[in-house]
Formats: structure tokens, C-alpha cells, sequence
């Protein structure tokens, strides 16, 4: 192929890496039920249980690989409130998002991943009204935050519901 072939392959080229790279950014999209989607009576006991046992845990502290009310990560938050509603979870985000079932719309109880490129590096519970709790790090406290922030939108990798 001679230099002069090799430039004319080349605004094809681009205009392809470019569609490429724009497809990539698209990332799954947040499709959340709030309490007004989901009728009471339909809320198993066991996801009562766990925004129940999330609420419980506001204020308590944030501690690397904690899963219990002295002090938790955002894996080991949902460790625990899922424990006590008697629902098994792995333990980190990574492992939560890979084994527990897919959800494409989020309902309360439910568990929200977000990380960077693939792997989740956090995760919150969904409690309706586009609000999760979640442990948010270092010198912070179980809290409940917006999902309206950019960042969450940004970051979002999908959602799994273990709970019936």
C-alpha cells in the first residue's frame, strides 16, 4: 500500500474509532421504581428487612473491611443489612455485582454498582426516591445520598437484587 492509499483509509478510520469510543461511554442507564412503582404489599419481607437494617446503620463510621455496626466499607454495609435479613452476599462489590442476580430496574432494596471501566469499586442500597444508602469512605459516615449527583450517572455499572 503506498502512502497516498494509506490517507485516503484514514477520516474512515477516524470517524469508526470515534463511533466506537461514543458507544463505549454509553454505559447501562439508571432505571430506578421508587415507592410510588412498587405498591406496599409487594415489598417482600426480606427487602423490608434490609432498608430497615440500612437505616439502622446511618451515622456508623466508615472502616476498610468492616462489616459490622462499629464500623463498615460499602461492600461489608451491604454484607451486613443483607445478613441480617437473612440473604447471603460475597463479600466486596466486585463479587456482589458478578454473583448475585442482574436487575435492569432498580427497586428498593436492590444494589447499585459503580465503579471505573468494568469493576465495581463501590456499592449502595437503593431505598427509593432516587436515594441510596451507602458508606462513602474515609472519615465518613453511613449516609444516604442522591442519585441526581453526575457522578453516580457517570460511574453506574448496573444492579443486582438477591432479595425476592
Amino acid at each position: 500500500m503506498t502512502r497516498r492509499d494509506s490517507r485516503r483509509w484514514l477520516p474512515p478510520l477516524w470517524i469508526t474509532l470515534a463511533c466506537l469510543w461514543l458507544a463505549g461511554c454509553a454505559g447501562p442507564q439508571m432505571q430506578l421504581a421508587d415507592f410510588e412503582d412498587v405498591p406496599a404489599d409487594s415489598l417482600s419481607i426480606e427487602r423490608a428487612m434490609i432498608l430497615a437494617n440500612a437505616r439502622q446503620a446511618l451515622g456508623v463510621p466508615y472502616r476498610y473491611g468492616g462489616a459490622s455496626p462499629s464500623g463498615v466499607d460499602c461492600s461489608g454495609l451491604v454484607q451486613m443489612t443483607y445478613q441480617a435479613a437473612g440473604i447471603a452476599v460475597p463479600r466486596t462489590a466486585e463479587q456482589q455485582r458478578k454473583r448475585l442476580p442482574q436487575r435492569e430496574r432498580v427497586r428498593p432494596g436492590d444494589l447499585m454498582f459503580f465503579g471505573s471501566g468494568s469493576k465495581a469499586t463501590h456499592v449502595g442500597i437503593y431505598v427509593g426516591d432516587q436515594r441510596m444508602i451507602h458508606a462513602p469512605g474515609s472519615g465518613r459516615t453511613v449516609t444516604v445520598t442522591s442519585l441526581g449527583i453526575d457522578y453516580w450517572h457517570e460511574h453506574y455499572l448496573g444492579a443486582a437484587g438477591p432479595a425476592p
